[in-house]
């Protein structure tokens, strides 16, 4: 991937396909829509994203699949298990001048490690071409999972702010996070 993603603007080049123990990430296409569906649904999984409204329905997940998930200023990745079923997400993408990671899985996927996996994936992959880049994060104050696993990537805390998050109907405290690469914790076999 070397060179492929401009160093002086915010574009990417597509998501690229990678393959962990567990899982395959790669660019989502259209028939992703029903997964995605069902599990933005599970207001569990909802809850603890920034911009989902509720109720979720199909058409929200094809606008997003046509008009965002694969865009040039994102890496949306699918996270699909064995048999290739799409189980979540995980993204960078170029928000007010930063790149931010974001993260949800269903709620099957829960407790087995698959987004610290993931989540390592696709960092990894990012800093192999922006290794002078930050990477900024947050998590709600009551999702302690999420924050583990920020934790485990080597984020650290850079602050706290209060959002207004669209599926809570309230605004909430967020644990503002960032990582660079020299923090950025080796995987774990």
């Amino acid at each position: 991937m070397s060179g492929s993603m401009s160093r002086t603007t915010g574009n990417l080049p597509p998501c690229p396909v990678i393959r962990t123990p567990r899982l395959t990430l790669r660019p989502h296409v259209l028939s992703d829509a029903e997964a995605i569906t069902a599990s933005l649904c599970d207001f569990d999984v909802a809850r603890m994203l920034l911009r989902v409204p509720q109720p979720y329905h199909p058409g929200d997940a094809r606008d997003w699949l046509e008009t965002e998930a694969n865009g040039d200023t994102a890496w949306n990745a699918a996270i699909t298990g064995k048999g290739g079923a799409h189980i979540g997400v995980v993204s960078i993408e170029r928000q007010r001048n930063a790149w931010h990671l974001g993260y949800w899985l269903n709620r099957q996927a829960w407790g087995r490690s698959i987004m610290s996996e993931a989540a390592w994936a696709l960092i990894d992959a990012f800093f192999r071409e922006r290794p002078d880049s930050t990477v900024r994060s947050g998590v709600f104050a009551d999702n302690t999972a999420s924050l583990k696993v920020q934790a485990k990537l080597g984020f650290t805390i850079s602050g706290i702010s209060d959002v207004y998050v669209p599926a809570r109907g309230a605004t909430v405290n967020r644990i503002e996070t960032h990582l660079t690469r020299d923090a950025f914790t080796p995987a774990r076999s």
